[in-house]
């Protein structure tokens, strides 16, 4: 018996499980492939870019390379974290650049089973649809997958929700 999946809706071809590092923010717990991830940091010294957009946070330099912070709480229009609490950051690369994507906090690594992967449901909140891939049902909730991709996909549009 053969257990290959083919998602065309994904254009892969889905076989065992995938791995994926969980971040948490506002809240809600998001996965990041493991594989998209190069870098988990904590607060980081942040240079301001004058008239960048509000989601850019600044550049930050990573053993010598200039990365883009962006705040994910304002490139998705979510409320700012509160006073005095700090951010991590998970490095991602995106049309051969790092992005510091700030989150609230990073939480373990999980294996799932690509055949538990599921389409968006139409009740997922928007903002976490419209960057997600699909999701994953956890015992105690959704586990949408983060489309770096579409989240940095800044030429088409200031915010993703």
């Amino acid at each position: 018996m053969n257990d290959l999946v083919v998602r065309k809706e994904l254009n892969v071809v889905a076989t065992g499980s995938q791995d994926y590092v969980t971040v948490r923010l506002a809240g809600q717990t998001l996965g990041i492939p493991v594989l998209a991830v190069h870098d988990v940091l904590n607060a980081q010294k942040i240079t301001r870019i004058p008239r960048a957009p509000e989601w850019v946070s600044g550049v930050l330099n990573l053993r010598g390379r200039i990365v883009t912070a962006i705040d994910l709480r304002r490139r998705l229009g979510l409320p700012p974290r509160e006073a005095g609490k700090t951010s991590m950051s998970v490095v991602v690369e995106h049309n051969e650049e790092p992005y510091s994507l700030q989150i609230d906090s990073v939480g373990e690594v999980l294996s799932l089973d690509n055949q538990l992967f599921e389409k968006n449901p139409v009740t997922l909140d928007p903002r976490w649809r419209e960057v997600s891939r699909g999701i994953y049902r956890l015992e105690k909730e959704l586990l949408p997958i983060l489309d770096v991709d579409k989240l940095l996909a800044f030429e088409s549009k200031d915010k993703a929700a």
